[in-house]
């Protein structure tokens, strides 16, 4: 890590919402793990019901994660915030309204790589990304439905999303553009 990074927010409220927890596809999560290396272990501080830390675990990795509240991951409920610990890794589906807090705080706890899932309409509109050391943008594909946790918990129908996403992949040391790719559900190239 070579410099601490800061949000632009102003007054930021302390991220207190713990009925935000919308659950990715694991698809998505696995596919990441396939295509981008992590070196180390991986932490997940808005791990939900597990699904990254599942994928992590699948691939070889260390994985362990808490969240704001218990979503049914067995962690301890903890404000990433008030986290000040270091990991190796940080892949995470963090809040939407806290995305540049949640980055910014993941990048000065984490020494090597941080991943996201982003809305990807948000990327032209994100300056604060500028002077990150972003690396990579994997574009989901197809469009991944992302629905609240308590329709997954209570068993409903999921599908249909109508947003699009992507995983921003930081990387500490890296310089340059960052790299655009697919992560495409079938492994296609």
């Amino acid at each position: 890590m070579s410099q601490p990074w800061t949000h632009s927010a102003p007054g930021a409220k302390a991220y207190d919402r713990v009925d935000e927890h919308y659950v990715e596809p694991i698809w998505c999560s696995e596919r990441l793990f396939q295509e981008e290396p992590f070196e180390g272990s991986i932490y997940d501080p808005c791990c939900g019901i597990g699904r990254i830390l599942i994928s992590a675990l699948r691939h070889g990795h260390k994985a362990y994660g808490s969240d704001i509240a218990s979503r049914g991951w067995d962690s301890t409920p903890q404000n990433f915030f008030d986290h000040h610990s270091l990991h190796d890794n940080i892949v995470c589906n963090p809040p939407f309204d806290e995305l540049e807090r949640f980055a910014c705080h993941a990048l000065n706890r984490a020494r090597f790589k941080v991943a996201m899932i982003f809305p990807t309409a948000r990327l032209n509109a994100a300056r604060w990304l500028q002077g990150t050391p972003l690396q990579t943008v994997w574009l989901l594909t197809p469009r991944p439905s992302m629905p609240p946790g308590r329709v997954i918990k209570e068993g409903g129908k999921v599908g249909g999303g109508k947003t699009d996403y992507c995983w921003l992949v930081w990387s500490h040391g890296y310089a340059g553009p960052p790299q655009m790719k697919w992560l495409r559900r079938d492994g296609r190239p």
